[in-house]
């Protein structure tokens, strides 16, 4: 009696099988893409090199900056003002490239320091690519070290 539900078994597995590989045989192949689809939508990033001036991006810093601190690192540190603000660098690299403006500032914290902050204000950088992002590290506060030593990853 075994033997014939084992043989019943291996039937049935054996017909699946080649059930399976019957569809898979009148599956269409993989065919390359048409003229339209490789050209519909995909011409690229078209940057314009519109990146807005250093003090666009102090507010953003400040705001990041209360929130890592209070929320990372339990600490009360905000930044009460901005001095010496000045572009470092536009577009340093390859002009195909993203566009970012780099600047330092002096920053004044509210434990009456005065820490440097490096920044990039990018093109297309914001949320989901929409707006401008910044990117920015205070030298002597970069705990998670992103731009270790002294925020030099920051600078360019």
């Amino acid at each position: 009696m075994r033997d014939v539900i084992s043989s019943c078994k291996k039937a049935v597995l054996a017909a699946f099988a080649g059930a399976a590989l019957g569809l898979l045989a009148l599956a269409p192949g993989a065919q390359a893409a048409n003229p339209l689809e490789l050209n519909f939508w995909l011409s690229g990033p078209r940057y314009e090199g519109r990146v807005a001036e250093c003090e666009a991006g102090l507010s953003t810093i400040s705001s990041q900056f209360q929130d890592k601190e209070s929320t990372f690192w339990n600490s009360a540190l905000q930044i009460t003002g901005f001095a010496r603000v000045h572009e470092t660098a536009f577009r340093p690299w390859a002009s195909d490239n993203i566009p970012r403006r780099y600047c330092t500032a002096d920053a004044m914290l509210n434990d009456g320091k005065l820490r440097q902050v490096h920044y990039s204000i990018i093109e297309d950088g914001g949320f989901a690519g929409y707006g401008q992002g910044v990117e920015w590290c205070v030298v002597g506060l970069d705990r998670d070290w992103a731009y270790n030593p002294k925020c030099r990853a920051a600078k360019h």
